[in-house]
């Protein structure tokens, strides 16, 4: 009998860092939300990648909320951890922040964004389990549990 593995949040814990460019800024002189998309998707699937070691698959982004704009020049930091698990799937949280000079950042983004562990055929494979260590780990699970609940109602709704 195989032992399930786990891993610990801060296993697969990832960051990302750009400075906007011109060709990142969409027509209001502000971050095109599509580049940040993209970026947030990156950083999910290292995330993924790290935890479960295996290739990986976007299957939703359910939550994606801008809070604030960022411009031309801007330090953009991006951190992601895994939330939850299933049972070939995670649910990684993706924060964004503007960083100033001084090193301050303030939040302009978080999205919360479920990834699927793929086998050398294209497979769904098991993930490991989780060990929490800190207690905002225990709440991100315990919320990632009903996010979770809720994206399988709204798939049976959807059908």
């Amino acid at each position: 009998m195989d032992k399930k593995i786990y891993k610990k949040v801060s296993d697969s814990r990832t960051e990302q860092i750009q400075i906007l460019m011109p060709e990142h800024i969409n027509g209001f002189n502000r971050l095109f939300g599509g580049r940040l998309m993209e970026w947030i998707d990156v950083v999910a699937a290292v995330v993924a990648r790290r935890h479960s070691g295996c290739n990986v698959t976007t299957a939703s982004i359910d939550n994606l909320q801008f809070k604030a704009a960022a411009y031309v020049n801007s330090t953009i930091f991006l951190t992601g951890q895994i939330t939850y698990v299933g049972n070939t799937s995670m649910e990684v949280r993706v924060t964004t922040y503007v960083e100033k000079l001084d090193g301050m950042r303030h939040m302009i983004n978080r999205a919360y964004l479920v990834l699927v562990a793929l086998d050398e055929n294209d497979h769904p494979v098991q993930v490991p389990g989780l060990t929490l260590e800190t207690e905002e780990e225990k709440l991100e699970w315990e919320a990632g549990k009903k996010r979770s609940k809720l994206r399988k109602q709204r798939r049976l709704e959807a059908f």
